[in-house]
């Protein structure tokens, strides 16, 4: 009896061995052959395989896609077997994963053109649309807008159905919107509908995706994407005006940064200072100094560098243009163009030591955590360094305008603004007020090179790239006049990037230029002239 059922044993044992035999091959089979077209070095059987790869399922298919996006997918014509070289450079059986020592001399790589890239990256946002990380679903959902593959519709679906996140899941339907547009089968009420969706998307990328629209779809069709598209057209015209105010107003934040300094010097003393930019300079210079030094010894203070950069270029940039009024400009009080020569001079003795001590190239100045990044409004995108030099300058221009005001050395400053000889008389210390004013702009210029630094290059040239816009901003707004300096700054900035994608960058300011100089004939004191600073005998 025991034999007997030993036998039976024996019997089932052997069925289910045969049983899994013939299973198994059965079941890899298809992914095995899909697999292997990938060997027949032609575009059209490349396409199949990559479909069916990416519609098995098979945990390899995401592995096989990406190294024939990246040129890491080859094959053997002879045997039709396919391998994968990974990224640390172990080569794998691509329809099985097993380990493979060594390549045939015979193997090449999976040649892919442009129609096959397009549909590599398709299948790939197909395989990471379920993902459980929410940024590849948004990306995933991204790609399949921008391919809208048909047979990614049934995943895409899928995905919709799941989806909790209110930005993937718009993302999502934008991808179905985009797929049944262009599917042969669809509706005309499921393509009008599809329309809606992709027109309030209202994007660049919709834009051209409507373009796309032939006219072998219903009239009906071809007239709801026209129109979608005139209204795209127009609400991207809008946002693109919106975009230039954006810079122009970006632009004008650094050119007040700029200027406000020199207002102030030239308001107050007259005196032409060519020298204005490398203050700026030094000021950039001190940041990268400073961040040099957190780099080093204390690494976690990096997001506070900028702010302690801030008051040692404004000591820094200060105290070197005290040094300056002192030794050079005080003799000079009254002679405009030779303040002019001899500033010109310093600012070439400036260049050349600050390339003696830190080189003629560009330094590494770095964007704290904080000024790093972009976010988008409406159509535009607004990065996070150039809308907070906006908020810096303008914190700037109201603390310098509450000292102008409230403070003594304000007050003595407006004083000699307005009649240098009455307020000696009335006992004013003129050239310690000199003394003052010039070190306070030139501080000004230095706070100002610390936010250049994060959107321009830190060279010993730096600060000749703003001294002539700088002046421009001085001349146009009014001597003297911050109010002015700040409308003239804003004005510039809106007009350069208004005129530069008509005219071109160096047409725009030569056309800037000119009409500042045929203002001045008509105005020679700018926008806001400064009454009583002329009452001189």
């Amino acid at each position: 009896m025991l034999v007997h059922c030993s036998d039976r044993v024996r019997a089932l044992l052997l069925a289910v061995l045969l049983l899994t035999c013939l299973v198994v091959p059965a079941l890899a089979g298809p992914f095995e052959d899909s697999v292997a077209k990938f060997a027949n070095d032609d575009f059209s059987d490349t396409e199949a395989a990559i479909g069916e790869v990416a519609s098995s399922g098979n945990p390899l298919a995401s592995t096989i896609l990406s190294a024939l996006q990246d040129g890491r997918l080859s094959a053997d014509p002879d045997t039709k077997k396919i391998f994968v070289t990974r990224s640390d450079g172990k080569i794998i059986d691509a329809a099985t994963g097993a380990a493979v020592d060594k390549l045939s001399d015979n193997v090449a790589d999976v040649r892919v053109n442009n129609r096959l890239r397009r549909a590599i990256e398709a299948a790939l946002g197909g395989l990471t649309l379920l993902s459980s990380d929410p940024a590849k679903r948004l990306a995933a959902a991204q790609s399949v807008f921008k391919s809208h593959e048909e047979n990614l519709l049934p995943t895409v679906e899928s995905a919709l159905a799941k989806e909790t996140n209110k930005s993937i899941k718009q993302a999502l339907a934008e991808a179905r919107a985009a797929i049944i547009l262009f599917k042969s089968d669809a509706s005309d009420s499921d393509k009008l509908d599809a329309i809606a969706v992709i027109k309030a998307r209202g994007d660049q990328e919709a834009l051209a995706l409507l373009n796309d629209v032939g006219t072998d779809q219903p009239a009906l069709v071809t007239k709801a994407a026209s129109s979608a598209i005139s209204s795209i057209q127009s609400n991207l015209a809008m946002w693109s005006m919106v975009q230039n105010a954006w810079y122009g107003l970006s632009l004008g934040s650094v050119l007040l940064l700029a200027a406000i300094g020199l207002a102030i010097t030239f308001g107050v003393m007259g005196v032409i200072n060519m020298a204005h930019g490398e203050m700026v300079m030094l000021g950039a210079y001190t940041t990268f100094v400073v961040q040099e030094m957190i780099r080093t010894r204390y690494p976690a203070l990096f997001d506070y560098s900028l702010l302690i950069a801030v008051p040692l270029a404004f000591l820094v940039a200060g105290a070197i243009g005290v040094v300056i009024e002192r030794t050079i400009i005080r003799f000079l009080y009254g002679r405009p163009l030779e303040t002019l020569l001899a500033t010109w001079g310093l600012s070439l003795v400036l260049q050349q030591a600050v390339r003696t001590m830190f080189g003629p190239t560009n330094r590494e100045v770095g964007n704290p955590s904080w000024m790093s990044g972009a976010f988008e409004l409406g159509q535009i995108t607004i990065t996070y360094n150039r809308l907070w030099i906006l908020c810096f300058t303008l914190a700037v221009f109201a603390i310098l305008l509450a000292m102008l005001r409230y403070t003594a050395l304000g007050l003595e400053m407006r004083a000699v603004t307005q009649n240098r000889r009455m307020a000696a008389s009335m006992g004013i210390a003129t050239s310690r007020v000199d003394a003052l004013t010039f070190g306070l702009g030139s501080g000004i210029a230095g706070i100002a090179g610390v936010a250049l630094s994060q959107i321009d290059n830190v060279s010993p040239n730096l600060g000749q790239s703003y001294i002539i816009d700088s002046f421009m901003v001085v001349v146009f707004g009014g001597v003297g006049n911050l109010w002015g300096t700040l409308v003239g700054a804003f004005t510039l900035g809106i007009a350069n990037k208004f005129l530069e994608p008509v005219a071109g960058a160096v047409l725009g300011k030569i056309a800037i230029l000119v009409l500042i100089i045929l203002f001045i004939q008509k105005r020679p004191r700018g926008l806001f002239a400064l009454k009583g600073r002329a009452v001189e005998a």
